[in-house]
Parts: structure tokens; C-alpha cells; sequence
């Protein structure tokens, strides 16, 4: 079975290896809330007309409160983040760019494949390069990089003219660990996602925050009209609920412990993670994988790490039975 995915949450792939579930499928395969925000219901015209830049407003000043970005910093909203990971590259010079993975793939792939010279590293103590790339809280290990060493990075960066891009896309549910407050600074650019949180990947809503002359060059190439009318509704919205953003805090925080009970009462070992998903490490993942998979329950697996799986979380009480059952007559 080809397993070599970069992404989670094909289902189509699911299907093509194990068939269709007559219980239909569990998709754990993603770090998305599975409890999305309540999306209000919007008037036809919202549909029917071009977005309003009224609207743009209302999203970038919804998004700058809720992120702490400074006035001093320049914030652009996108049709989600990976429109901005595929565009910065595109837009500075052929560079030496270093990642700090293993990490979320596109983020190294998009700039070899706009003819930069790409290096994965593990250690921030080994940084030597023109652009650097650093997931914070990361995935899918959720390895986190305090706030103080990431500015003292971008300051290096800064120093010899180069770019720290911080990628924050799970940083929703561990707000303390942004820099997003600090984007008005030479050498750091920060990336926000909007789906995974809110659990409304389907938006396509993403956010970069940094100073006027690296986000300048993204807010021309992203071009009038690139985030959708109801997007810029909904997502002003939600970002603006602080009571569903602290009660989904805490009840992705009593899920995530759920799950791990669950994963290691099966056997398996927790070796990383957010609130959003836990990354497990077991004996056969392979077999195991393919067990969850005629069960109907999807799972990411990881080429590169043939031990880890990694889980989402179940978003019904069936859910959750369905993942215990699984796992219960699992054969390690």
C-alpha cells in the first residue's frame, strides 16, 4: 500500500486501500478540530457580490486582536496559509534556506521547487542561512521553540539581512508561545492558520504578519479579492468569540488527555503533540494502520518515521467508541 502522503484528510485514498466502512469513515488523519465554530448564516448577497474591502477590514482588525499583532506590523489575509507557503518563495531571491524538521513537508518543497537551496536541519543551534523556516508549535511532533530564542533568531536573521518565517499554524491552542506580537520587527515573518482551530479547513483562511517591505510584495501577489466574501464574514466572526475560543481550549485539552488514555491502553507510546493531535510511536504502524483501516479509521503515517502514527481527535462520543474498539482488538 503507498503510504507516501504529505497530507492527511484524502479520504479518496482511504477508500482506493480499504473500501467504503458500512459505518462510514472516522477521518483522524488531520490535526483539524473535529467540533468546528458554529458558522452563522449569511445573507445571499454576501455570496452573490464581490468581497468588500469593508469586510477585509472588519477580518484584519478581528485578526489582529485575536493574534496580538501590533499596528506596527503590516497583516495580509489569505486563501489559507499554504497560498502564502507557496508564495514566498517565489517572491526573494535564490537563497540558502534552512527548515528545522522533520516538519510539515511544503514548507521545504515549495521552496526547492521555486530554485532555492534546501536544507533540513534538527538543531536551531546549527542556523546558517539566508531563510529560515521554523514550525512553532511543530507538526507533527509539536516540538515548540520558546518566544525569547525565536526573536533572538530573527534578530540574528535581521542582522545579516536575512528572514525568519515562523509557522503558527497550531499555535491557537497554546497562545504563550507566539511571537505574533513581535511581527513589527525586522527578520520575522509570521504565518497563522484559521482552519485548524476554528475546525473549518474548508474556509481556506490564512494570515501573515511582518513588516511593511516582506509582507508588501505577498499583499501584491496575492492580488484584490483573494480571500472570499463569506470567508471574511465568518472569520471576523469567530475570531472575535472569546468565550467559544476559551471553552474549546479546555475542552481540546480534556480530549487530547482522552486520547492519550485511550492510545496507551493499546499499547502505544505517546512521543509528541498539541491539544489537536498526539503523535504515537508502536512496534508494527504499519499493521496497525492497516487494522484501523478496515475498521474505517483513518491515520496519518510517516514514510520517513515508519513508527510514528499520528491521531486526531474523534469529534462524537461514537467517535470515540469506534477508536477504542479498534484499538481494543488490535494484535501488536
Amino acid at each position: 500500500m503507498n503510504t507516501n502522503l504529505r497530507h492527511g484528510g484524502d479520504l479518496s485514498v482511504a477508500v482506493s486501500a480499504f473500501g467504503v466502512p458500512d459505518d462510514g469513515w472516522l477521518d483522524l488523519s488531520t490535526g483539524i478540530n473535529p467540533v468546528p465554530y458554529p458558522v452563522p448564516e449569511l445573507p445571499l448577497g454576501i455570496w452573490q457580490r464581490l468581497p468588500l474591502k469593508a469586510d477585509t477590514h472588519r477580518l484584519v482588525d478581528a485578526a489582529r486582536r485575536f493574534y496580538n499583532i501590533p499596528d506596527s506590523a503590516a497583516l495580509v489575509p489569505a486563501p489559507g496559509t499554504q497560498a502564502i507557503i507557496q508564495w514566498l518563495p517565489a517572491l526573494r531571491e535564490r537563497c540558502h534556506v534552512q527548515v528545522i524538521g522533520p516538519t510539515y513537508e511544503e514548507h521545504a518543497a515549495r521552496w526547492q521547487a521555486n530554485g532555492h537551496h534546501i536544507e533540513i536541519i534538527e538543531d536551531i543551534a546549527n542556523v546558517d542561512a539566508d531563510i529560515l523556516v521554523i514550525v512553532n508549535p511543530n507538526n507533527p511532533d509539536g516540538r515548540t521553540v520558546a518566544p525569547d530564542v525565536l526573536l533572538a533568531l530573527a534578530e540574528t536573521q535581521a542582522a545579516r539581512g536575512g528572514l525568519l518565517i515562523v509557522d503558527e499554524a497550531f499555535a491557537d491552542v497554546m497562545p504563550e508561545i507566539s511571537v505574533a506580537m513581535d511581527t513589527g520587527r525586522p527578520g520575522l515573518v509570521v504565518l497563522r492558520s484559521f482552519g485548524k482551530f476554528f475546525g473549518l479547513a474548508g474556509m481556506r483562511l490564512g494570515f501573515a504578519a511582518g513588516c511593511e517591505s516582506d509582507i508588501a510584495p505577498l499583499v501584491d501577489a496575492l492580488g484584490p479579492w483573494c480571500v472570499a466574501g463569506p470567508a471574511l464574514v465568518i472569520g471576523a466572526d469567530a475570531l472575535g468569540n472569546r468565550d467559544w475560543h476559551e471553552k474549546t481550549r479546555t475542552r481540546l485539552i480534556a480530549d487530547a488527555a482522552r486520547l492519550d488514555d485511550v492510545l496507551l491502553a493499546a499499547g502505544l507510546d505517546i512521543v509528541g503533540g498539541t491539544t489537536l493531535f498526539r503523535l504515537a510511536q508502536f512496534a508494527d504502524t504499519r499493521a496497525l494502520y492497516e487494522k484501523l483501516g478496515h475498521a474505517g479509521i483513518l491515520v496519518r503515517m510517516f514514510d520517513a518515521h515508519p513508527e510514528w502514527l499520528r491521531f486526531g481527535l474523534p469529534g462524537t462520543e461514537y467517535g470515540w467508541q469506534r477508536l477504542e474498539q479498534a484499538l481494543a482488538v488490535q494484535n501488536p
